[in-house]
């Protein structure tokens, strides 16, 4: 408290006691891959699809990984991170070869493994007039374009240190000194560097083990790596397909993959996987896989049937590709336009010409009920998702959008209520935290996330003394019980229709 030790007027900030709780991001997909460039196995994130073409390249043949990243991004996805798998030192062989530094000035300069072939860099002067003599600019060229630019010097002291910049912010070229003595000005010229050995040819490895994509949690690679990224929300792996369609890895596999994909995300609790069913099975075949040899069950899972058609630009025709990317993509969308609580189906998914299997009716008559979410052409109406449920056996997480929305709840409360730890434990900080949860609650419901025709009959918020009684308080423990009922999706939209006649009665006067 303070003190006043003097008469006067004293102005003073005190807390009103209402810490407004935030939503969380819903959008933020996760890919594992294979790419033609960029790092290995190291999450890195990319908020479009520009941004992953300077980190991994464009369309290559092998990869359905670049596919589902521009998939995702078209159909309305928000950031994204990547994970690049399918690297040469995984496979028990020697990465090759480091290629030879250029030697430029005191400089030696080299393409980093995975950057991709056709890089070259340029000396030129520095901007502005008279510059000093230290200072230079380096461009660095990818397919006669600029990809970087530094604005450096030679002096080891300054803070833009030529290597000390490119080091800290290339992603195509490295730099050392050539000897330890004054570092001088190279003259102005541009040279081309060789390849790095570990580039594009990786893109599709001869043999990739199960193990590449579940990493290396302490490492933070693959499905590890994405443990300490509390954004993503949706996880997605197009180029385990692929591995299975070359022989990379067999059924067995695949099934191990997407089962610790679904472990991540069930341990994670914040994130649900979007699995793509082996390619080029018909209806009765993907359910046989389903209940016979895949069968999964968890409600942080969804599968979605069958694969699309895309324009391939790598070959100029179109070709199938696994749906998940677009399917992420169209989360994002949803998301955005209507809300969590709204489940992500009856939309058209953009990008896609054709389906690789066209279902009718019947024939998804078979697979929703045991959780395949089935992809339909509509005359008309375009290619839709036609199908919103998880792969859970309990009704109550039978849907996906509750299942996202509980996801959505969670970590905002989480995240927004962590002001509680350590304050005083006792009845007004129960007031305060059934407040900011109720109002958080209450403007969900009113965005039509709950189902209620009040608050009152929405959901429920209890911190109070009877779940806080002196044993709970003695052991530093606050609890708060929320209950919240969930806005289900019509998936049966029934009328019922009968013939009516009006047989009004004639009165005679």
């Amino acid at each position: 408290m303070p003190q006043y030790l003097s008469p006067g007027v004293y102005v003073e900030e005190v807390q009103s006691g209402a810490r407004p709780i935030e939503g969380v991001g819903t959008a933020v997909a996760a890919f594992v891959g294979f790419a033609e460039n960029g790092p290995f196995h190291r999450p890195t994130l990319v908020a479009n699809w520009n941004q992953y073409v300077q980190n991994f390249g464009g369309f290559t043949e092998g990869a359905y990984l670049p596919h589902a990243v521009y998939g995702y991004f078209a159909n309305g996805g928000g950031a994204a991170y990547v994970v690049r798998v399918g690297g040469a030192a995984t496979d028990g062989e020697p990465e090759p070869p480091a290629p030879e530094p250029v030697r430029l000035g005191g400089l030696r300069i080299a393409a980093l493994p995975g950057a991709g072939a056709d890089i070259a860099v340029e000396v030129t002067d520095a901007d502005g007039e008279n510059p000093p003599e230290d200072r230079f600019k380096l461009l660095v060229r990818q397919g006669g374009k600029i990809a970087e630019s530094y604005d450096v010097s030679t002096r080891k002291n300054a803070k833009n240190y030529v290597v000390t910049q490119v080091s800290e912010r290339s992603k195509l070229i490295g730099v050392t000194e050539q000897s330890s003595g004054a570092l001088a000005r190279p003259d102005k010229q541009s040279v081309a560097l060789p390849a790095a050995g570990a580039g594009g040819a990786a893109a599709a490895p001869a043999k990739l083990d199960a193990q590449e994509y579940l990493g290396d949690p302490e490492a933070r690679t693959g499905f590890g790596g994405l443990e300490s990224i509390d954004e993503v929300t949706m996880v997605v792996t197009p180029d385990l397909m692929s591995a299975y369609q070359r022989g990379m890895i067999d059924l067995e596999g695949v099934k191990t993959v997407q089962l610790a994909m679904i472990s991540h995300c069930e341990q994670m609790g914040d994130r649900v996987a979007v699995l793509d069913a082996p390619p080029g099975l018909s209806a009765q075949q993907v359910r046989a896989w389903r209940m016979d040899e895949a069968g999964y069950d968890s409600r942080y899972a969804a599968l979605y049937y069958p694969w699309i058609k895309v324009f391939d630009p790598a070959t100029g025709r179109n070709t199938v590709v696994p749906p998940s990317g677009h399917i992420a993509g169209v989360w994002g969308r949803n998301d955005t336009e209507r809300g969590v609580h709204k489940a992500p189906a009856n939309e058209v998914i953009r990008g896609a010409v054709d389906l690789d299997y066209r279902l009718s009716k019947s024939e998804q008559d078979l697979l929703n009920p045991i959780g395949v979410n089935c992809v339909r052409a509509f005359p008309g109406r375009g290619i839709r998702i036609w199908g919103a449920r998880t792969l859970s056996s309990d009704p109550a997480w039978r849907y996906l959008n509750v299942r996202r929305l509980f996801n959505y709840l969670e970590e905002s409360i989480l995240i927004g209520t962590q002001w509680v730890v350590f304050e005083p434990n006792d009845d007004r900080l129960w007031s305060s935290i059934r407040r900011n949860i109720t109002a958080f609650l209450t403007e969900q419901w009113r965005q039509g996330a709950l189902f209620g025709r009040t608050p009152a009959e929405a959901f429920y918020v209890k911190c109070d003394r009877d779940n806080n009684p002196q044993e709970s308080i003695d052991l530093g423990q606050v609890v708060c019980e929320i209950g919240v009922a969930p806005v289900k999706p019509a998936e049966f939209v029934i009328f019922r229709l009968s013939q009516f006649s009006d047989s009004t009665s004639l009165v005679s006067e």
